[in-house]
This record gives C-alpha cells, sequence and structure tokens, in this order.
C-alpha cells in the first residue's frame, strides 16, 4: 500500500485593525497537548455595540482552548468536537450580557489538523480556503443572505463586495435561534496543501485564485504581509478589522 506522504506544517496568523477604532476578532494556532501533530486553527470576527463583539470572539476562543486540552487525536471524534467548541461558545455568549447597545455575537471557522485527517467547521461569514498548490480545491460557503440569494437564483458565485446583503447573516454564535454548524473533511493532506482561514475583513478584496497564488508562492509570514497590506490598501479608508491563519504542508525531506 502507499505511505503517507511526510510533512511538516509551516504557519502563521496576522491581523490588522484596519480603519476601525477597536480589533474585534480574534485567532490562534494551538498545538495538542497530547500530541504535538495535531493542531487547532481557529479565527473568530466579533460583532456587537462597544466591547460586546471582541468579548463574543475571545469566547470563541476560550472555549476552542478549553475543550482542545481534552481531546484526543485518533480517538475522539473530530466533527463532535468541532461542533462541540460551535455549541458551547454559542451557549457562553448568549449567557454574558456584553453590551447595552447590540446583542453580541461572534462568527467562527475552524480547522483540526491530525497526520492522516483534516477537519473544519464554520459559522458566519469568516472563511476557510483550501488550496492545492495555487488551485482551490475547497471553500466555505458563507451563511450570509448574500449566498442565500446567489443559491436561490442558482449561481455559482456571489460578488459579496458589491452585494447589498453581504454584511447580514444568517447565522453566528450568540444569536436568538441555534447556529448552523458546516462541517467538511479531508482524508489526503499531503505536502502542497495549503489552508486560509480569515475574516471577511481580508477576502472581501481578493479573488480565489489572488489569494491561491500569493500563499503558494511566499512562505506563510511574507503570504500574511502580502494579503494584509493588499487588503489594506484596496479598501481605500474603509477597512474592517482584517484576521488571518495561513498553514501549509511542506514535503519533509528524509534525513541523509
Amino acid at each position: 500500500m502507499p505511505t503517507q506522504p511526510l510533512y511538516r506544517l509551516q504557519a502563521c496568523t496576522a491581523q490588522h485593525l484596519g480603519d476601525r477604532d477597536e480589533q474585534q476578532d480574534r485567532l490562534m494556532i494551538m498545538a495538542s497537548p497530547r500530541d504535538k501533530r495535531t493542531a487547532l486553527v481557529v479565527v473568530a470576527d466579533g460583532m456587537g455595540g462597544k466591547t460586546g463583539g471582541a468579548l463574543a470572539a475571545q469566547q470563541v476562543i476560550t472555549t476552542a482552548k478549553t475543550l482542545f486540552a481534552d481531546f484526543n487525536p485518533g480517538t475522539d471524534d473530530p466533527e463532535d468536537f468541532l461542533r462541540q467548541i460551535a455549541q458551547e461558545a454559542h451557549t457562553v455568549i448568549k449567557l454574558t450580557a456584553f453590551s447595552s447597545e447590540k446583542e453580541p455575537h461572534s462568527t467562527a471557522v475552524m480547522l483540526l489538523l491530525q497526520p492522516d485527517r483534516v477537519d473544519w467547521a464554520h459559522v458566519g461569514d469568516s472563511r476557510l480556503y483550501y488550496f492545492r498548490q495555487d488551485k482551490l480545491a475547497y471553500r466555505t460557503v458563507d451563511h450570509s443572505f448574500a449566498e442565500m440569494v446567489a443559491r436561490e437564483n442558482h449561481q455559482t458565485k456571489v460578488d459579496a463586495r458589491l452585494h447589498r446583503l453581504n454584511n447580514v447573516l444568517t447565522s453566528a454564535l450568540g444569536s436568538q435561534k441555534d447556529p448552523e454548524i458546516t462541517l467538511g473533511a479531508s482524508d489526503n493532506p499531503q505536502p502542497g496543501d495549503h489552508y486560509l482561514l480569515c475574516s471577511d475583513g481580508l477576502w472581501s478584496q481578493f479573488s480565489e485564485e489572488e489569494m491561491g497564488k500569493v500563499i503558494n508562492h511566499y512562505p506563510p509570514r511574507e503570504a500574511s504581509e502580502v494579503l494584509i497590506n493588499t487588503a489594506y490598501q484596496r479598501a481605500q479608508g474603509h477597512s474592517d478589522n482584517c484576521s488571518l491563519a495561513i498553514i501549509k504542508l511542506v514535503r519533509l525531506e528524509p534525513s541523509s
């Protein structure tokens, strides 16, 4: 039988305040305390008056860290684990009164990497892009009215930068109704696979092709700088909070 290609992870996170007064995004990359070959990546985009959004997003990160400490790689079900993070964060956000202006809530996109499997989940419009080299293999579909209208009109893509319903979400953590949690997986990770998790402050400024080429061409840190700086420039004074995490699977050369 063919052997699993050996690879190592290259990873980087980056953020920019944009033209906002407060950074309401939160993100993390964390190695499992039980198996260093397993990692969890989370990006959360908080929304709410005053400091409510930032605290909601932080609840997503805190919940993820707490549950990941007890996750048993290779034994526990990864889909159940990611679903549990979203459900528990949703409950905590709802039970905590962060703001008198607006009901605080948050998006979430999560990636769980294990040696022979990669799983992801999302709620809202923070996205995961999965590239093989520079070609898009998969991206999450936003829980937004813009994407809902596109599906109803049988469109394969929606130009979210121009759509008037772009910022209206159909699902978010902390909202009154239970969140829609969408799951996905790949059971064949290999060198040349690249993952981008990001808030809408980033993806709204790029095509999929542009992002794939940048991530494939540069190491994660340099790619992050290019994407963040370009997103800010293209927003022309109206830049949102911008957050991203890049994970690249790089071939591990055998030692001589």
